[in-house]
């Protein structure tokens, strides 16, 4: 009887009941598309960001950044030197973020004669192929500024990339610079620095909107015998994925001795910018590593609001559900108040009522939570596509979380029309009263 009565509200309130199967998945779709997403969009985010360059920094042990940044008074009288080991480089992929860090590229800086006036000259890897030791194996790894410096618009020429070329005597040249010297790709310009000379080949001209649009880039081999430093850099820049800070990462960030051992291995083994630099410390400890902070804390602002902003719109579009499922159920209540009266007219109870009414609009909104959960995914691909180019990796839990917010809305929906019933009087209904 139960359910011959279930299955003929569907029959004759089919318009209704699609109505609200429509309402309720375009909230589900909504809710599973922007909680995928906001799941998923901290690593999004990290791996935009590091297309804008980098995050660490990693200079001599002498300018002790690291001592400032964790309020230590540990000082290594060998490791005071003005320069690190080239060598020591590749110790940045043993630690235990290694595989966090997508880009980094060694830097000499110095100044340099041309056309008889001063010049800033940089020296790095553009194109490097790095080899390195990670328990006891052998491995390659190609890194250098043409990732680190996504941004550079080459007008004229080509990116240098020293895999591509023979020998080292290549360079770069801002488009400041290259106008004031009215330099262009392909000409030779020599550089000196104390009585030390080097012929470079322009191999293309860039801008890059910075201060960098005065200077000149070439291989590092090329400053380092300028500056009589080969085997030698002056700092590393690193861009790597990074979580947002929290309390413990701010509390580790002042000393990491005063965290408990729980609290230090959570530290440890989480992705904090801070972590990372300390881990970097461990594995070159001539050197000191430090976050570029502006750039960690707008990774974290960033995903704080973007989070903020997608929470803010499925709470909306749940409160949209909400309102929409109580106008339709109140009025499926209202359309079928002779058939309720005549139900309690003839002994049913306001619960059996209310029971099949339930049965009929959960019922309802299952199958709209199963096709707007359908539907959610291909928004959040969209979206995905859309803004990281990447797809959304779509979480179990959203299904679950969705789920029980669906039931939880139409519950709340429900409530006027429940009301409603409970106040109806066979009496009056049945003699043509409301």
């Amino acid at each position: 009887m139960f359910f011959r009565m279930v299955k003929g509200t569907f029959i004759r309130q089919k318009k209704k009941l699609l109505m609200i199967a429509l309402t309720v998945a375009l909230g589900a779709s909504i809710a599973t598309a922007m909680l995928n997403v906001m799941l998923d969009v901290g690593d999004k985010i990290n791996e935009e960001l590091k297309t804008y360059g980098s995050n660490i920094t990693v200079v001599p042990q002498s300018s002790a950044v690291i001592s400032k940044l964790y309020d230590t008074e540990e000082e290594d009288d060998d490791a005071q030197t003005e320069y690190i080991k080239e060598e020591k480089v590749g110790e940045l992929l043993t630690i235990f973020w290694a595989n966090n860090i997508t880009d980094f590229a060694p830097e000499t800086d110095t100044t340099v004669t041309l056309n008889n006036s001063e010049v800033g000259l940089v020296g790095t890897w553009f194109n490097h192929k790095l080899e390195f030791k990670k328990k006891g194996s052998v491995y390659t790894r190609d890194t250098g500024v043409i990732n680190l410096r996504s941004w550079w618009d080459v007008e004229s020429g080509t990116m240098l990339n020293e895999q591509a070329v023979s020998g080292d005597k290549y360079a770069m040249i801002g488009r400041e610079l290259a106008e004031e010297k009215n330099i262009k790709a392909g000409d030779i310009i020599t550089v000196s620095r104390d009585g030390r000379n080097e012929e470079l080949e322009i191999i293309g001209v860039f801008e890059s909107g910075d201060d960098d649009d005065n200077m000149i880039y070439t291989t590092l081999s090329v400053v380092q015998r300028l500056t009589d430093t080969v085997g030698y850099i002056k700092k590393i820049e690193v861009s790597a994925i990074t979580s947002p800070e929290d309390e413990l990462a701010i509390k580790a960030a002042k000393n990491p001795s005063l965290l408990s051992g729980d609290e230090y291995d959570l530290w440890y083994c989480t992705a904090y910018v801070s972590s990372i630099c300390f881990q970097i410390q461990e594995a070159i400890p001539e050197a000191s590593a430090s976050a570029i902070r502006q750039i960690a804390d707008s990774e974290g602002k960033i995903l704080e609001k973007t989070e903020l902003l997608m929470s803010l719109i499925t709470f909306l579009s749940l409160i949209g559900a909400t309102l929409g499922i109580s106008n339709l159920v109140t009025s499926g209540v209202m359309e079928r108040s002779q058939e309720l009266a005549l139900l309690k007219a003839v002994g049913a109870k306001n619960g059996q009522i209310t029971f099949l009414v339930l049965t009929e609009i959960i019922f309802t909104s299952i199958l709209g939570t199963i096709a707007g959960y359908f539907l959610g995914y291909g928004f959040a691909q969209i979206i995905g596509h859309s803004v990281f180019s990447s797809g959304v990796e779509m979480s179990g839990m959203v299904a679950f979380i969705v789920s029980v917010l669906i039931i939880f809305v139409t519950l709340i929906g429900s409530i006027p029309a429940i009301r409603m019933l409970l106040r109806l009087r066979p009496s009056e209904v049945l003699h043509g009263g409301h």
